[in-house]
């Protein structure tokens, strides 16, 4: 698959590579990495080749937030006819401004959402700012490894927005708790590699150049585990964020052993187990 903003790699043994690819621009979200980000999501929703996901960027940044100079285009009365043919909502009336930084938000928000919906587990490897809208990235990705060079911040706060966007206030008060994470929205201050690994923010800090083996290292690890059971692993975890009680979450996880158990990934996982030796399961 090829794209403007972004690179995807689907490898042969099941880890898909997705790379930030604005480094000129330190990855900041346009418009057409928005568009880009939404497809590779909805490609990888119903791809069950793709087991394991790596999130990635290229550059000294892995993204410095919301692109704000195509953003202010929205207010101008003079919009680039090459935006206009890709986004109908850029050539709004005056009067329709509202609309169309309603439709914006709303289609950008939809990102962070797939990003949880999609089956395959995702690491995110931080060298760099994660701001913003690159924060929000790395807080929807399960697993977050960084370098010493990792800087996050909540910056929506700073730019006269508010400091809840792109599903920051769900997900971080459930990584590092409420009053953490209160503190770092309301203020947009950068929390670096050790303290973001102090509180939790992140599984641990390598060596900038061992940044994509570790996470590669990871992912081999996360393919020998079913794929059935992978999946099945990460809709629980999604919905114990949100489950009413420990009841509701047993009867899930009850269907979700029950589906496994029924499945060619069981046997082979079991016989493995036996005869001591690696599991071999099928790609999908």
């Amino acid at each position: 698959m090829e794209f403007e903003t972004i690179n995807f790699e689907l490898r042969a043994d099941g880890i898909g590579i997705i790379t930030l690819n604005r480094p000129d621009n330190l990855n900041a979200l346009s418009f057409q990495m928005i568009q880009d980000l939404h497809e590779i999501f909805d490609h990888l929703m119903v791809n069950l080749d793709c087991r394991v996901v790596i999130l990635k960027a290229n550059g000294r940044v892995f993204c410095a937030g919301l692109d704000l100079k195509e953003s202010t285009i929205l207010q101008s009365k003079k919009k680039p006819p090459e935006l206009k043919e890709k986004f109908f909502f850029i050539d709004a009336p005056d009067k329709d401004i509202i609309k169309a930084k309603l439709y914006t938000q709303m289609h950008t928000s939809q990102i962070f959402i797939k990003m949880r919906r999609i089956t395959q587990p995702i690491i995110a490897i931080i060298n760099g700012a994660a701001s913003g809208v690159g924060f929000a990235l790395t807080l929807s990705s399960d697993i977050r490894i960084v370098s010493n060079k990792a800087r996050f911040n909540n910056a929506f706060i700073n730019v006269g927005f508010s400091g809840s966007d792109l599903g920051s206030s769900y997900h971080l008060p459930r990584l590092i708790g409420m009053s953490r994470a209160a503190e770092i929205m309301y203020t947009g201050r950068f929390i670096n590699a050790e303290e973001a690994e102090k509180i939790g923010l992140v599984s641990r800090i390598v060596e900038e150049e061992k940044l994509f083996d570790s996470a590669l290292e990871l992912a081999e690890e996360l393919l020998k585990k079913s794929p059935l059971g992978l999946r099945m692993t990460k809709q629980a975890i999604n919905l114990s964020l949100d489950s009413p009680s420990l009841e509701t979450l047993i009867q899930l996880e009850n269907r979700a052993q029950m589906l496994c158990s029924t499945s060619e990934d069981m046997m082979e996982g079991i016989q493995a187990f036996l005869e001591k030796r690696e599991p071999q399961y099928p790609l999908k």
